[in-house]
């Protein structure tokens, strides 16, 4: 927790001891046929919450279960305060973490921006941006004062694809382009990239049409 709350102004600080232990959770392009779909065959969606959520949520009490002995706090990506602030920073969290490395507009030297607002987007070294962040575990009763600290992985140098990156991340997010900043050989099958580039109301619908959930009962 220490080294998420040193990069980070006091008002985003974690309120947890410095060294205890916690963990990133990532989502690979794998989950949505591996945990999703079978969730959605096992399980009763709530109807006003978001179904990849939603499976989320059920697959993090899995984890805790696991850990009877102990208190684990689960944030999920999802959750703010209430003056609509996350709770936690997920991609500073991911590249203090060492999972993913986040790339920002300090990160290119001379931008060529000026005045522009640009925001800064993570990379995994495996699946390039073809991943999400998902939640953060702590575990509130463990101590790690001596865990070694792993920086992520620079896997994109070059001030020109950081430039690239930023640019169809920033303008051009919708196509998806910025993922493919390095190969990869795993991505979004095109039933995951039509699912997340549906509009978050009609999602239901969509997994309705695909025979992943029954039909809405006539009104």
């Amino acid at each position: 927790v220490g080294w998420y709350n040193a990069v980070l102004d006091p008002v985003f600080h974690l309120s947890y001891p410095d060294d205890t232990l916690a963990f990133v959770v990532i989502s690979a392009p794998s989950m949505f046929m591996n945990a999703f779909r079978p969730f959605l065959k096992e399980k009763k969606l709530q109807s006003l919450r978001d179904p990849i959520d939603q499976c989320v949520a059920h697959h993090m009490a899995l984890a805790k279960e696991l850990f009877p002995s102990h208190q684990v706090d689960v944030i999920y990506d999802y959750e703010l305060h209430p003056n609509r602030r996350p709770k936690v920073l997920m991609q500073t969290a991911a590249h203090v973490s060492g999972a993913a490395y986040y790339y920002q507009r300090k990160d290119v030297p001379e931008d060529p921006w000026e005045k522009r607002k640009i925001f800064g987007v993570c990379i995994h070294p495996v699946y390039g941006g073809w991943f999400a962040i998902r939640a953060v575990l702590v575990f509130t009763d463990i101590r790690a004062p001596g865990l070694e600290k792993l920086d992520p992985i620079d896997c994109v140098p070059s001030r020109e694809d950081r430039i690239r990156l930023l640019e169809n991340f920033n303008f051009n997010w919708r196509d998806g382009k910025y993922r493919d900043v390095l190969p990869v050989e795993e991505k979004y099958s095109e039933e995951q990239t039509l699912y997340f580039s549906t509009p978050p109301g009609e999602r239901m619908k969509l997994l309705e049409v695909w025979g992943h959930l029954p039909p809405s009962p006539p009104c």
